[in-house]
């Protein structure tokens, strides 16, 4: 069993809050996190027939039986629970009595404004982080290998070929999951899209250009988008809009939840290809993003990242926003610091009084150079957590 860095806040969301949701991608892990942070709780999961079936018909029966509380997964499925258990709530002083659990953040989220707001702590489980991955004996911590695996507990800890696994995920995301957020007729069409995401890691996200490769219209894709966010395989990464009296490129940056899954859709079979694939600059982008929101995550907080750039072309990966400061981050992929590295940080400095900035990148060695710009290696120790402010 891997100890997981969010247990110690489900915990304390718990010790605050009558009710929790727990939501990220499927197979993330919630259900193994909440059985062990809670194992006196009992535990049901709605993907089962029957008891989904009496969780729909008679809501009010199936909660009566649960005078304790329960870990109830997958809860969106059975939306009329979310109605009777406002009432239980009200009408309880317990402390984290149920802990709901769903892999549709839209589902959830709509079900919750409308039945538990005010009521219910709220907590999002990504797939396992660096940290958590070296505590398994003899795991391969390559970057190489960190980016094709992703983070998904199958592949890390149970050990399920990423070949195997990922193309079954997929397939089952399309056919389950899609389904339950919107039933999109042309499944064919919506995981071109999919693939056509995955070739544009670290870019803008134009939807006006999605929509004509994919053949449907604009507004359509801007559904679809939605709904590869609300079920955690994609997310987008907002501009900072601090212009420095600049004119600055508005629209987000779209990455994945997780680069294994972005990698088997590129195509890549193992991580000696990633070498020499036109995409691992990005996928290391996404990587390294990845690990920090997890960080912020994992403490209950919510992601405070944003990319910047101007119409002239000049532009920084990642911004770190402080409130009163903000960090300015290039995320570099070689091995070996050349002066391109430092193009968007010289410039980013130019324009803000910030003395923070920081170059991460795929080498070993750490170096701070004379113009305080600090060069980190992407797997130094503390580094995420120093960056993302847990």
């Amino acid at each position: 069993m891997i100890s997981r860095n969010a247990e110690i806040v489900l915990k304390k969301l718990a010790e605050q809050f009558k009710a929790i949701a727990l939501t990220g991608p499927r197979q993330s892990g919630k259900s193994t996190l909440s059985r062990t942070a809670f194992p006196e709780k009992i535990y049901l999961s709605l993907e089962n027939p029957d008891l989904r079936d009496v969780a729909l018909h008679d809501p009010r029966g199936f909660l009566n039986n649960l005078p304790h509380g329960a870990i109830i997964d997958e809860a969106q499925r059975a939306p009329g629970l979310f109605n009777y258990l406002q009432q239980i709530l009200d009408e309880s002083n317990e402390r984290g009595l149920f802990i709901l659990t769903g892999s549709n953040n839209f589902l959830m989220l709509e079900k919750i404004t409308q039945s538990l707001a005010g009521r219910i702590g709220y907590l999002e489980l990504l797939p396992f982080c660096y940290d958590e991955i070296q505590m398994i004996p003899d795991y391969d911590l390559s970057l190489n290998n960190m980016i094709f695996s992703g983070g998904y507990p199958p592949i890390i800890f149970d050990r399920i070929d990423p070949n195997f696994w990922f193309p079954s995920y997929i397939r089952t995301y399309l056919e389950r999951d899609v389904r339950q957020i919107k039933n999109i007729a042309n499944l064919t069409l919506f995981q071109k899209l999919l693939y056509l995401c995955a070739g544009r890691i670290g870019q803008e996200l134009n939807l006006n250009n999605l929509s004509i490769e994919c053949g449907v219209d604009h507004k359509t894709i801007g559904s679809w988008i939605g709904i590869l966010q609300a079920s955690y395989v994609i997310h987008l990464l907002p501009p900072y809009f601090n212009n420095f009296s600049k004119r600055i490129v508005k629209s987000p940056k779209l990455y994945f939840y997780d680069t294994g899954l972005a990698s088997s859709l590129l195509g890549i079979l193992s991580p000696s290809q990633l070498s020499l694939h036109s995409s691992r600059g990005p996928l290391f982008e996404n990587y390294i993003l990845n690990e920090l929101i997890k960080r912020r995550f994992n403490n209950g907080l919510r992601s405070n990242f944003f990319h910047w750039r101007d119409v002239s072309g000049h532009e920084i990966d990642l911004i770190v926003d402080r409130g009163s400061s903000a960090i300015g981050i290039e995320l570099k992929a070689g091995m070996t610091v050349t002066q391109d590295f430092f193009k968007g940080i010289t410039f980013w400095k130019s324009l803000t009084k910030h003395e923070k900035s920081y170059i991460i990148y795929g080498g070993k060695e750490m170096q701070k150079r004379s113009n305080g710009v600090e060069i980190i290696p992407w797997n130094q120790p503390g580094i995420f957590e120093k960056i993302a402010g847990t």
